[in-house]
């Protein structure tokens, strides 16, 4: 069934770098919500009047709360495939973030409405009316969801897409708060015990939590969230992959939204190579990353000495001086200039974002340290916080 929407829906579906595609997957999930929703508050809002169930019409409204999130998500989605403006020369891909954070609001409001009205049912209890086509009617709904949180996982690997995946993740919850409906409903169908406000609670309590989890998922990269390791690692392991990249530091990536990554990053080259040749390495680099991977790339050249003896030696002292402050700093676009009376070493430290002391603490630490082995070294520190969760190896 799910290929087959894809096929009928989605042309070149294989495509799912093509924002135009990714449009579609994006529209097939919200039309199919929409309907399926619909038809679920429909059914059991007949249901729930009839048997005057309140955790039945409680989640009744949580289906129509499920269909307005698949509304707002296909406006997200048509407008997040806008091509950039001159207002937005990044796009508009963020869109589709704030659209599920407007979907978590309503989640949350329509959640504090069913609960508040659960508490009342537990208070005033009312005699139900349940049939054996009310309990037919929960178990159809639950497959049915059942199938739509399989469903829209799937879209949302495919493209990954946050919000899709959290609108599985609330058809799951979905899933679960009916099945807690449907159990209050055989056992007063068997035993007559009224646990319908009760059940109205739990479910408003799930839909409250599901709203949450939205939020938590859409405000992280509305934010600037750092980039996950696994794409940290791709990134350094291509840059070093290529003959004449001795190093990299100072990696920048930012999310304008889905398939929409930019990035920025210092390539260390060795000072004696041809600058031209440097120069067409770089352009080679840049334009692989844009069209392997689809990040667009721009890299800062940096020449660094390798056969000077002493500036080597001068290197590995500094080194070994900030691995003993600790070992996950590290140093990039070294420089020594030997005067009459001292000697000046200019570096960058690349220090971690949780890294406890101050920059001003850190670079008397290292000088301190770097005076221990001479005191006519002066060391002239620029320190780097990193922009990453985790650092990263500089050189092969």
């Amino acid at each position: 069934m799910t290929t087959f929407l894809i096929r009928l829906f989605v042309k070149n579906p294989e495509d799912i770098k093509n924002p135009f595609v990714r449009e579609r997957y994006g529209l097939l999930g919200s039309w199919v919500g929409i309907c399926c929703n619909l038809v679920l508050f429909l059914s059991k809002l007949l249901i729930g009047l009839i048997s005057a169930s309140v955790s039945i019409m409680a989640d009744a409204v949580n289906n129509l709360s499920d269909a307005a999130s698949s509304i707002v998500t296909l406006v997200g989605f048509k407008i997040s495939a806008k091509p950039a403006d001159e207002d937005h020369p990044f796009g508009h891909a963020r869109v589709e973030y704030i659209a599920g954070l407007v979907v978590s609001f309503i989640i949350i409001f329509l959640g504090i409405q069913l609960g508040l009205s659960s508490i009342n049912k537990i208070f005033t209890p009312e005699p139900m009316s349940v049939s054996l086509v009310t309990i037919i009617v929960l178990i159809l709904s639950i497959l049915m969801k059942l199938w739509m949180s399989f469903f829209n996982r799937h879209l949302g690997n495919r493209i990954n897409s946050s919000t899709l995946k959290a609108t599985a993740t609330d058809s799951l919850n979905d899933v679960i708060a009916t099945s807690g409906v449907l159990i209050s409903v055989i056992i007063y169908f068997f035993t007559s015990w009224n646990l319908d406000g009760y059940i109205g609670v739990v479910v408003a309590g799930f839909i409250i939590y599901s709203g949450i989890n939205v939020i938590r998922e859409t405000v992280s990269p509305l934010l600037g969230e750092a980039p996950t390791l696994e794409l940290v690692d791709e990134i350094q392991n291509k840059l070093l992959s290529y003959e004449g990249v001795l190093g990299i530091h100072d990696l920048m990536v930012h999310n304008y939204g889905p398939n929409r990554c930019f990035a920025s990053v210092h390539a260390e080259v060795s000072a004696t190579e041809n600058i031209l040749v440097s120069h067409d390495l770089i352009d080679t680099i840049e334009r692989d990353f844009a069209l392997e991977l689809g990040i667009h790339l721009v890299i800062h050249l940096d020449p660094i000495i390798q056969d000077d003896e002493l500036t080597n030696t001068l290197h590995s002292l500094v080194i070994n001086c900030i691995h003993e402050i600790d070992p996950l700093l590290s140093i990039h676009d070294f420089r020594a200039v030997q005067g009459v009376t001292h000697t000046n070493l200019i570096f960058d430290i690349a220090v971690p974002h949780n890294f406890v002391s101050s920059d001003k603490e850190l670079a008397y630490l290292v000088n301190q340290a770097v005076k221990n082995y001479d005191e006519s070294f002066h060391c002239v520190i620029t320190v780097d916080r990193s922009y990453l969760s985790t650092t990263i190896n500089t050189t092969k």
